[in-house]
């Protein structure tokens, strides 16, 4: 069955950096664009960042624009999210999501998600 299982969260202090990891399986990721999404205390969900199938193209929200990068080794069934310079707002529970539709803007509608990783931005 499709499962995806997000990892390498913590605790960082503001102006640090993380790495998160999306472990893919049950699926061919190759196939699929692929999203992040987090959800910060006492809010919604909210798009962070979406790929495209070969990892060419991505797109952000604009409040993570040039701090964030999405990234995929389709080989190894992962999906990256690298986050650079962490505010004490990023505060998050994350979660990489499979795109069942993708909208022009790219977020989109989600068919799978994972459990989250939790990430804590705080000195």
């Amino acid at each position: 069955q499709v499962q995806l299982v997000e990892s390498g969260g913590g605790l960082v202090q503001p102006g640090g950096s993380l790495r998160l990891s999306c472990a893919c399986s049950g699926f061919t990721l190759n196939s699929w664009y692929m999203s992040w999404v987090r959800q910060a205390p006492g809010k919604g969900p909210e798009w962070v960042s979406t790929i495209d199938t070969g990892g060419r193209v991505t797109r952000y929200a604009d409040s993570v624009k040039g701090r964030f990068t999405i990234s995929r080794d389709n080989a190894k069934s992962t999906v990256y999210l690298q986050r650079n310079s962490l505010k004490p707002g990023n505060t998050a529970l994350n979660y990489c999501a499979r795109v069942r539709r993708l909208s022009p803007g790219g977020q989109g509608e989600y068919d799978y998600w994972g459990q989250g990783t939790q990430v804590t931005v705080s000195t």
